[in-house]
């Protein structure tokens, strides 16, 4: 295989992509890429024409020349040194009439979650203060419903401000959006809006039939529009083929301008919901997703975020190398567990890495 960097994208001159397995799922109509027989780069310089075959070609070949690329890649946008950390905080829990069957909020499943009311305005600050002391420049905040309504929006935008006030980025993600609400989130002060893909279109539907990916793709439209920051990403082990997370790779890096930041989760497995029990993914297989992720989306921030505690540090540094840089800091992520804070400052130690400013 030749490659050649041409506006900070790669661009793939032969391949052979016969070894890969592709998902034996239905294809549905997701307004696809634009085929083109020759790479084109956009205004901003990147890729947005990205082909499944070009992507097969980078996931696919030997380990060390996929993380020497992505690495080489990173190295010209970011400081390979420097983490982004991000805190997340559940600020309504539970009770959610989606059936995402990875997710323990959901009305459809036994998890044992309770409904709770939004959080009030001082729990925030003090979580927010508390993120900012152990050293978070971004705060997170996740509400569990399928849209918000005006007078949703109204509360949090409250939060919203109060987070900034504390020297903070400020990210939420509230499911769908209309644009008249994105719009006034950004007029609020609102930084990111987090909104997930979650997977392939292929494979989407063996996962969530309450919401379809359009009305997704509709959302993140709404968000750009609103000249907000995207946050997106999505779901890797949740029983997808190989093209499948290829597939939502595809989706991701050919949206019509690069999510900001794309985080990246590796499936939590949680007892009650219909994903609990399937096969674990092989943690390689989650750094060849990121340091595609990388090679894709050049200047976005990669982010290991869900499953990070199940990982070994030896694969947390692999993810680092191969130009993941953002993470989720603290010990509770919405509803699942996450590394303790000491040890993710004894690994930035041992690894020689810092907290991005």
């Amino acid at each position: 295989m030749v490659v050649d960097f041409t506006h900070n994208s790669m661009i793939i001159m032969s391949a052979n992509p016969d070894s890969i397995t592709s998902g034996a799922h239905e294809r549905i109509a997701i307004r696809p890429p634009v085929a083109s027989n020759k790479p084109k780069a956009a205004a901003d310089g990147l890729r947005h024409d990205w082909q499944l075959d070009d992507i097969r070609a980078l996931y696919t070949q030997p380990f060390n020349d996929l993380l020497w690329q992505a690495q080489q890649l990173h190295r010209q946008h970011f400081d390979p040194n420097a983490v982004q950390i991000s805190t997340l905080l559940s600020i309504k829990t539970g009770g959610c009439p989606e059936d995402c069957k990875y997710c323990p909020q959901s009305v459809h499943y036994n998890t044992g979650l309770g409904r709770e009311k939004l959080l009030d305005k001082q729990h925030v600050v003090d979580a927010a203060r508390a993120a900012r002391a152990a050293g978070a420049s971004r705060f997170c905040m996740g509400a569990a419903w399928r849209q918000p309504t005006d007078r949703n929006i109204d509360k949090v935008i409250e939060l919203v401000q109060a987070v900034r006030d504390e020297g903070l980025e400020t990210c939420i993600t509230l499911g769908m959006l209309k644009a008249e609400q994105a719009q006034k989130l950004k007029a609020a002060g609102l930084d990111y809006y987090n909104h997930n893909l979650d997977s392939s279109p292929e494979y989407y539907r063996e996962v969530i039939s309450t919401r379809s990916y359009q009305e997704r793709l509709d959302t993140l439209e709404n968000v750009r529009q609103a000249g907000l920051k995207t946050c997106c990403g999505g779901i890797i082990g949740m029983g997808e083929s190989r093209d499948d997370r290829l597939g939502l790779l595809q989706q991701l890096a050919n949206l019509p301008e690069h999510p900001q930041s794309v985080p990246i989760n590796l499936l939590v497995q949680v007892e009650g919901t219909p994903l609990h029990g399937v096969d674990a993914l092989d943690e390689l297989e989650f750094v060849r997703t990121i340091a595609t992720a990388r090679i894709l989306m050049p200047k976005s921030m990669v982010r290991l975020s869900a499953g990070r505690e199940n990982m070994s540090d030896a694969t947390q540094a692999l993810c680092f190398l191969a130009g993941a840089n953002s993470i989720f800091y603290g010990e509770q992520l919405l509803t699942t567990s996450n590394p303790a804070t000491q040890a993710d400052q004894q690994l930035f130690q041992r690894l020689g890495l810092q907290p991005m400013a």
